[in-house]
Parts: C-alpha cells; structure tokens; sequence
C-alpha cells in the first residue's frame, strides 16, 4: 500500500493539482442532481450555501499549514492559487498587486464558464453572477473582513468569444465594515474535520516548506518539500469533506434525509470515478493491477484524509480489501463516510471501475468496528451514469502544463 508520504516527491507534486481539480469538478457531480430535484434556482442556493459554508474553514486551515498569515491581497490571492474552487490552469487566475490592499486578478481560461455556457445564460449568470458574489467575499473573509472582491467585467460574454473571461478589483479599506461570519459556516466550524489534525510539515525537508515571502505567478507543486506536499494533499482532501458536509446541510434544508441521502450518494459516485481515473493516469501510468487498485484508493482525497477517514487499501496476491470504520470522525461528522459506512458502496465501485472495469466487489463483511470491502476480478462492469455525467466538464481530460520555475509576481501599477 502507497501511503501519501510514501507516494514519492514527483507524483505528490502531480497529486496536488489534480486533487485541487477534483475538488472543482465536485459541483460538476453533484449539481446536475440538485437542477433535478429544486430547478435551477434551488441548485444555485445550494451551491452558494455549500461554499459559503466550507471556504473559509478550508482557507483557513490552508493559511495556518503554510504560513500565510498577513491580511493583504498578495495573502488572498496566494489562498486562492491553493483554493479548491480554482484548480490552477483550469480556472487561470492572473494576479495584479498594486499595494497592500489593492489589486486584481482575471482569469484568462475559466474551465467552469467552459463547461455552463452550452447550457445557456440563465445559468451563466447563475454561476458567474448569483453564486460568485457571496462566495468570493466568503473566501476573501479568512484574510480580512474588510475586503471586497468586485467584478470590473464578467460573463455572460459580450462579444461571445471575449476574452480574458472576467476581471475582478481587490480592495481592503480599514475604515469599512467588516463582513461577517455566514451564518451556513458556523455549523462547519464545529464539526471534526474543521479541527482535524494532520501530518506536521518538516521544516528541515528539501525544498520549500511554507508559503512566505512574494506572491508567485504560477505555484510549482514541485518546489515545496515532499513533508510539504503531504500536508497539502491532505489539506485538500479536508476540503473535499468540508464541501460535502456544506452540499449535504444545504440539501437537507430543502428536503428529508433519505431524499437528501440519494443526492449526496450521487455526488459521491460521480467524484470518486472521476477523479480515481485521472490519479490512475497521473500517478501510476494507467496500470490496473492490485497494487494500482489499492493505491489509487489509498490517495484518492474522496476516501482521505486517513486521519480524519481510517480508509485503508490494502492489495493482497489476487485482490484488493479495504477498511472502512464504522465509527470515524468522518463517520460522525454525517457525509460521505457515514454512506460508506453504512454500506452504500457505490461510490468505491464507481472508484474501482475507473481503474479497470473487471475490478468489482467480491464480498463484504463486518470485522469489528469496521466495514470490509473486498474487491476481486469479474466481468466487467460498465461506468455509471453518475460519472458519465461529470464527463460533461473539460475537467473531465484536462491536462495541466509545465511552465517552467515559479517567478515572484512584481508590484504593478494598475
């Protein structure tokens, strides 16, 4: 079983950009769902509650792991370059820094405008208007209340090919209100991954071990430190459950649990396929063995952190058996664990097929406290429809670029 501090320095440093780019494609599982269920008013209430709900807690505990702890632009836009909602080079964020406190950035390619404009403006204007105002100021509270992302220009696009896609202005003014703490975050402060402890970055490791000092143009994953890549992974991967545990508050606001229940399982199946056949493509060069099997589950951030999951994937000589606790911090905090725990196993097929379709669940069993799932070779199993879905997002075979070194960003006058 490869662990995520035994994964190696290179393939951390290509699991953290797809980690980021799964958390974005989340909605692209779970919102196709929600316009079934509430129309697609109810969807973008929902999706506005969800990161309401868990970006601050995320970008906090992302600035407390690296070391971001100033309040100015250049410290948002550095939380934003790690944000789950802005995948690097998906969502191409372009900073502007012209002071402390002023700035703006534009997104040169958003792959989620990409992805909404075929569905016409009514849902463009949803994303980029509806659910990005209360958002963007949801985030930019974990730097300072006193800031204000605005919109210079945003879609739908005039003319239809316009591009940069949109431009936003940064200001902080100390003389101005300080927005508050939505009410939809408070829940997710309480629950356990809000204050999960995870693995403690070495500062003595090679390579960079926080975020300090300038802002850079493109972060390089693979500058910082294998203690450092770690951390992030699983930093990331809090903030897949802080996402679904704000998905599933919101949704339960608008219908009962076992109505509520079948969306979140939704989600989950769509996510977890996804995202298992890019790590099986990115890390381990498409193989489909067992030990491939069992390592895609081992970093896939759907089923992690261990620390806060217990998921563990073990391959044996001619299968794969995982482990999951019925009684986790996962488990209580009500989400996703909770489905599997209670075996609804979906989602872990849904995994496992990526990898190869012969890969299907042989049995599963209670031993002790947890819940055992065990995985063997059978005909193969087409994909579901909950993947197929997510396929509809360019995220879906999207390909990240070398850019070379990372470069400071200069101070530049607007």
């Amino acid at each position: 079983m490869t662990t995520l501090i035994g994964l190696g320095h290179a393939r951390l440093a290509r699991l953290v950009p797809e980690s980021l780019l799964s958390g974005q494609l989340i909605d692209r599982s779970g919102m196709a769902h929600l316009i079934t269920a509430f129309g697609r008013e109810g969807m973008t209430q929902v999706a506005i509650e969800e990161w309401m709900a868990a970006s601050p807690v995320y970008t906090g505990r992302m600035r407390a792991a690296l070391g971001i702890d100033g309040d100015g632009v250049e410290d948002m836009f550095k939380c934003l370059q790690l944000d789950i909602g802005a995948p690097p080079q998906f969502m191409d964020f372009r900073f502007r820094i012209t002071d402390r406190y002023h700035g703006a950035f534009v997104l040169d390619h958003c792959g989620a405008l990409l992805d909404v404009e075929p569905m016409g403006e009514d849902y463009v204007t949803s994303m980029c208007h509806d659910i990005e105002d209360p958002t963007f100021d949801a985030t930019a509270i974990a730097t300072n209340r006193r800031a204000r992302i605005r919109p210079v220009h945003r879609p739908p696009r005039m003319p239809a090919d316009r591009t940069p896609h949109c431009e936003w202005t940064v200001t902080i003014e100390p003389d101005r209100e300080e927005l508050p703490l939505p009410r939809v975050t408070e829940p997710v402060l309480e629950t356990r991954a809000a204050s999960v402890v995870l693995s403690p970055i070495d500062p003595a490791d090679e390579g960079r071990s926080d975020y300090r000092g300038p802002l850079v143009e493109d972060l390089v994953f693979a500058e910082f430190s294998s203690s450092a890549l770690v951390r992030i992974a699983e930093e990331v991967a809090v903030a897949h459950q802080l996402l679904a545990i704000g998905f599933q508050l919101s949704v339960l606001r608008r219908t009962d649990p076992a109505s509520a229940d079948d969306i979140l399982a939704r989600q989950l199946v769509g996510i977890a396929g996804i995202t298992a056949e890019r790590l099986a493509a990115a890390l381990f060069d498409g193989r489909s063995d067992a030990r491939t099997l069992a390592d895609v589950l081992s970093v896939h951030p759907v089923f992690g952190p261990v620390q806060y999951t217990g998921v563990v994937a073990r391959a044996g000589d001619d299968g794969v058996s995982v482990r999951i606790p019925r009684t986790s911090a996962a488990v209580e905090d009500g989400a996703w664990m909770r489905l599997l725990a209670e075996g609804r196993l979906d989602a872990l097929q849904a995994a496992a097929t990526a990898v190869d379709p012969t890969w299907v669940i042989a049995d599963s069993r209670v031993d002790g406290d947890d819940l055992v799932v065990d995985f063997g070779r059978g005909d193969p199993l087409p994909e579901s429809g909950e993947v197929a879905i997510v396929r509809f997002s360019g995220g879906s075979d999207f390909t990240f670029a070398d850019r070379g070194p990372s470069r400071p960003l200069p101070l530049t006058v607007l």
